[in-house]
């Protein structure tokens, strides 16, 4: 009897033990869900623009009519693009603000995303007006492409600073490679032509995913040299005509849109440079080299042939973009930005991100606003050089306080 007295304590002990443990995760568990609640909706702005205009922004759906869509699940479809214009307003220009992801483009959220685990694009404050009229002067185009996966808007931070500098920056999402753009109104996905599985980066595919890239990236260029011809054609009628200098133009991109930025600038006669943030290079270009001024920022890869390679990837992007630079024959200008990671050159370095997600995707230890914000200088400070002619001496010696930028003088 005593026995089974002790049993009974005992299992009564263990029992409040257990249901006072599942109370406290459940607790937890709804605090933090609180917690995310909140924050999910909590307002979060981007990083200001730090050039002397406002910001107007449109939009627009085009179709190339001299090209199939060799992306399209459907053999013969025209390629047809979403393309945002991002472009430098009057100073003292007011308006409606432009939304950040407004309609079907707020489904650009990871697909295996909780709705709860980043800010709601609602809640994203960003800088542009909506269809405002353009500031006085002509202005270079630069043409900005994502990389694989991307859209153009989650570069907002990027597009908007360089508007506000005197350019004309279109985005242009590429047609069944990003995971979603909208066309007409209505949400268009990747495609297994356009988002390959064995583009994955990977050891074991590396060789599959440099055959995909090669076959890819004439596609991209083309959707760059075909967005920049039409915005150069808005010169000639409608609320941007006379406003645009289409003998200079810049292609940018992260990426693989970074791949696809030099192999663009390389077959446009009109190209003025063209600037890579953090893309391995894949394409003709690599072997034939570019006769145009370059620039290339990188976190922690090897994509300005400056690292220490740790695997057969690194070894091979170390190898490729010394290829590249040994065929080149304009300036060169390479930088890391230490405490970056993939994902920092896009919007999601500001986005509030739960923690088992942040920890998850490619984001580095330096505060994401800081490493736009350095990336965007930089970015700014070599368009301006090479455009307008602007002495930037950041270019050569970087600011002492910006202590993260490292200059990678690399050999020919």
């Amino acid at each position: 009897m005593r026995a089974d007295r002790a049993r009974r304590r005992w299992l009564r002990r263990t029992l409040r033990a257990i249901l006072a443990l599942v109370l406290a995760i459940l607790v937890a568990v709804g605090g933090y869900v609180g917690y995310v609640t909140i924050r999910h909706t909590r307002p979060v702005t981007l990083p200001a623009t730090t050039g002397p205009y406002r910001v107007g922004r449109t939009m627009f759906d085009w179709i190339d009519h001299s090209r199939t869509d060799p992306l399209a699940p459907r053999a013969g479809s025209l390629r047809e693009l979403s393309v945002w214009l991002w472009y430098p307003a009057p100073p003292n220009t007011t308006g409606r603000p432009a939304p950040y992801a407004p309609g079907a483009w707020g489904e650009l959220h990871l697909a295996s995303l909780p709705a709860l685990g980043e800010t709601e694009f609602g809640a994203v404050r960003n800088h542009a007006l909506d269809g405002v009229p353009a500031a006085t002067g002509q202005f270079p185009i630069v043409v900005l492409e994502p990389g694989m996966g991307f859209a153009a808007p989650q570069y907002t931070t990027i597009a908007e600073n360089l508007a506000s500098h005197g350019y004309l920056v279109a985005g242009v999402t590429p047609t069944y490679s990003a995971n979603l753009t909208v066309l007409h109104g209505h949400a268009v996905h990747a495609s297994p032509a356009g988002d390959p599985a064995d583009f994955d980066g990977t050891d074991l595919h590396a060789g599959a995913a440099q055959e995909a890239g090669d076959r890819l990236v004439p596609v991209w260029a083309a959707d760059a040299r075909f967005t920049a011809a039409q915005v150069a054609d808005l010169d000639r009628v409608g609320p941007l005509a006379g406003h645009i200098d289409a003998t200079h133009t810049v292609y940018i991109g992260h990426s693989f849109g970074g791949a696809a930025a030099l192999q663009a600038c390389h077959a446009d006669p009109h190209c003025a440079a063209a600037a890579n943030l953090d893309g391995t290079q894949y394409g003709p270009v690599v072997h034939t080299g570019l006769n145009r001024p370059s620039l290339t920022i990188e976190s922690d890869s090897c994509v300005t042939g400056i690292c220490r390679p740790t695997s057969p990837a690194d070894r091979s992007d170390q190898a490729t973009a010394r290829a590249l630079l040994a065929a080149s024959t304009g300036p060169a200008f390479c930088y890391q930005i230490i405490g970056m990671r993939h994902f920092n050159f896009t919007d999601y370095a500001t986005y509030y991100l739960a923690a088992p997600l942040r920890s998850q995707l490619a984001l580095g230890s330096i505060d994401g606003r800081r490493g736009l914000t350095l990336a965007n200088s930089y970015l700014t400070a070599f368009v301006d050089h090479i455009v307008k002619h602007r002495p930037e001496p950041q270019l050569i010696n970087p600011d002492p306080q910006d202590r993260e930028v490292r200059a990678q003088h690399v050999p020919r």
